[in-house]
């Protein structure tokens, strides 16, 4: 278990929101954020404090942690791949998983990676089915054995590498606690999931995100535009203090709002700016953050 999964689990334990543990350690509620979803690690000052305040040593806390935003060996592991010699279009459908990431790579394969370290007959269980149609590539996820969703989710993680150099556009869906888009350059990316928690690094591009449960988005860089499309949700969007944007509502209903250190301040946006921020839908409001403690 990481720092992450662990500080998550012993906060929930203890029956504490996000809001209420980051005012007992003196903290925005975005540090927090960061901290439970593999964004940044706490300075040894809030280890300690947090050590404290759940009463555990600061060697339980960190058993697992190697200095690393994800583990790279697991127990369980299914690997599937696919050579790629044009620029294509990927339809990607994952259904249910614990977490997903998604990353460009210089390599000439599609890689999909299903990995646990629970599930032991992982390779039985499920099957990856890759799709070569003219200018598109088809993945999908099929689930064996009755396999439920319910246990996807809390027992598989998906890791899925694309050629950075055949990228034209991918729509993906997934159904997953945490979703991670990192280090691609594409001219579109559509995402259709069921998340609350959102995590982009190092995207160029337009990032279209639809989901209508509230999110929190943790932007660590903006170049291009991100589109957040809701009906009737609450979200938040962390960004960089540095970031220069626009800002857009489109939609019935829908509202932007701005806030600085965990306080609500006036539109901080720049009119024309190259980079975008979009809010679309009926009865959604996005808030757009930023911390000057921010490690983004």
């Amino acid at each position: 278990m990481t720092f992450a999964e662990k500080l998550k689990s012993i906060r929930k334990q203890a029956g504490m929101s996000q809001e209420k543990l980051a005012e007992k350690l003196g903290v925005s509620r975005q540090a927090v954020t960061k901290w439970e979803t593999d964004a940044g690690i706490p300075d040894i000052e809030n280890i300690m404090a947090i050590s404290a305040l759940f009463d555990l040593s600061i060697d339980e806390l960190l058993s697992n942690e190697k200095g690393t935003k994800k583990p790279t060996k697991y127990l369980f592991e299914s690997v599937t791949e696919y050579d790629i010699d044009e620029p294509k279009r990927y339809d990607m459908k994952f259904g249910g998983a614990k977490k997903f990431l998604l990353s460009g790579y210089e390599g000439e394969k599609i890689r999909v990676r299903l990995v646990s370290n629970t599930l032991s007959t992982l390779l039985s269980d499920f099957k990856v089915k890759i799709d070569d149609i003219r200018k598109r590539i088809d993945v999908d996820v099929n689930r064996r054995n009755g396999v439920s969703e319910a246990t996807a989710k809390e027992e598989v993680s998906i890791i899925v590498q694309i050629p950075s150099q055949y990228i034209s556009k991918i729509e993906c869906a997934v159904n997953a606690e945490t979703v991670e888009i990192r280090s691609l350059e594409c001219e579109s990316i559509e995402l259709n999931v069921k998340t609350p928690n959102i995590v982009l690094e190092d995207i160029s591009g337009t990032v279209e995100v639809d989901c209508n449960l509230d999110m929190d988005v943790i932007c660590h860089s903006l170049d291009g535009e991100v589109a957040i499309n809701q009906i009737s949700a609450t979200s938040k969007i962390h960004i960089p203090n540095d970031a220069v944007f626009t800002a857009i509502t489109k939609g019935i209903g829908t509202n932007i709002s701005y806030e600085k250190d965990g306080r609500q301040v006036e539109r901080f946006d720049t009119p024309d700016a190259n980079n975008a921020i979009e809010l679309n839908g009926i009865k959604s409001e996005l808030i757009i953050c930023t911390d000057s403690e921010s490690n983004l």
